[in-house]
């Protein structure tokens, strides 16, 4: 017989913005249980000497006490220290954040999620484990949404093509040769990745002009992101215009500026960028290497075909909420589900967050900026009804 736990708050991913509600629900002190490895996308789908665009001041601590400043003093760095800051650096102040508030992930990965008896949710995990939750958060990353355009070749051979959440491992980079599709801050640093780890020349294609080398300036940002802590609806309040000139601002931040210390790995490197043009047709070709042919008519051979396409939130595509009986329930537009102020879905109970939150809540659920305000408005929501919920079942069992 399988195991079984109940609980009231079931978290599903161990990312950052999981974690950073597990924290504020720890504070309020409302049961809960996460599931997932901790920053498990991040260890094993980020190539080791990646560097984040994120700054220091884009902790996880609703709280504001496990701050990265705090982490930085804690080890005797300075801010300039980590800018830009490596990846390793950030999940070991994860880390350390996780084990200073006590957040101790359960690692079982959810299979399907269903109704269960009286108004819960029922998890069912690919190790055999069950849990029961009055409510369930969906938190997860990039994981579920890696990005394929539509207007790439649909006869590309499989084995040799593979998106950045998958090509990792660069190890495997030396003396090969790389075609990479994408303009954008990774195609650049995968670009100087590889070529720092020996690979004979990359090649990297995208449909629009090259973006500048510019820092980019997200000052901006956390003051919006705040403002949702005493205003959860703000962002669905303004006009689609208004929205618009906020996505398209933080859209130029974020894709017409690559990072400029990225220039300098790039400047004497085997990397050669084709801007304005489009991969037309890639095939087997002799000796086993990949024929690749833009639409300029350029033609070359490659080892592999890294897509740096980014990614793109649809609830259809997270595979245990597709297989189970909550799936016909969730009401969504453009594979963005319809969420309330305070990031609740059409089924009452089942609420979501980080990337799947974005349609709602804005662009910034991309990024980790925007994880302790949601974690506040979805934490102290959840205190709230957990409250009301106890007072209703204490009046049922009083009657009863």
């Amino acid at each position: 017989m399988a195991e079984s736990e109940s609980t009231d708050v079931l978290i599903v991913g161990a990312g950052p913005y999981g974690l950073s509600l597990a924290s504020r629900l720890r504070n309020h002190r409302v049961e809960h249980v996460i599931l997932g490895e901790s920053m498990g996308f991040w260890r094993h789908n980020m190539p080791a000497g990646m560097y984040l665009r994120s700054s220091w001041d884009w902790y996880l601590d609703p709280q504001g006490i496990w701050t990265i400043e705090r982490f930085l003093k804690d080890r005797g760095l300075q801010k300039s220290d980590v800018e830009p800051f490596p990846l390793d650096t950030y999940l070991e102040y994860v880390e350390w954040f996780r084990r200073a508030e006590g957040i101790e992930p359960v690692e079982s990965r959810v299979q399907r999620l269903d109704y269960g008896a009286e108004g819960t949710f029922v998890a069912v995990c690919s190790d055999g484990k069950r849990f029961s939750a009055k409510r369930v958060v969906i938190a997860l990353g990039f994981s579920s949404f890696p990005h394929i355009p539509v207007e790439l070749p649909s006869d590309l051979p499989r084995h040799r093509v593979h998106h950045t959440l998958d090509f990792v491992d660069l190890s495997r980079a030396a003396g090969k040769s790389f075609l990479i599709v994408g303009g954008r801050q990774s195609a650049f640093e995968w670009s100087a990745l590889l070529a720092e780890a020996g690979a004979e020349r990359v090649i990297v294609s995208h449909r629009h002009p090259s973006p500048a080398f510019e820092e980019a300036d997200w000052s901006w940002v956390a003051p919006l992101v705040e403002g949702m802590i005493a205003d959860p609806g703000w962002f669905r309040a303004i006009s689609n215009e208004e929205r618009s000139s906020i996505s398209q601002r933080l859209w130029g931040e974020g894709r017409l500026k690559v990072e400029p210390w990225l220039e300098p790995r790039l400047r004497n490197a085997p990397v050669e960028v084709r801007p304005e043009s489009r991969l037309r047709s890639a095939s087997i070709g002799n000796g086993e290497r990949v024929s690749v042919e833009l639409d300029d008519g350029t033609t070359f051979g490659v080892d592999e075909i890294i897509l740096a396409t980014g990614y793109k939130a649809d609830i259809s595509r997270v595979d245990f909420v597709a297989r189970g009986s909550v799936f016909d329930h969730i009401v969504a537009v453009d594979g963005h589900p319809v969420l309330d102020a305070h990031f609740q879905s059409s089924v009452p109970g089942l609420y979501m967050t980080s990337m799947l939150a974005t349609r709602d809540f804005g662009p910034f659920f991309g990024f980790t900026v925007a994880c302790r305000a949601a974690a506040t408005v979805l934490g102290d929501e959840l205190s709230r009804t957990q409250q009301t919920t106890n007072s209703d079942d204490a009046q049922r069992i009083h009657r009863s």
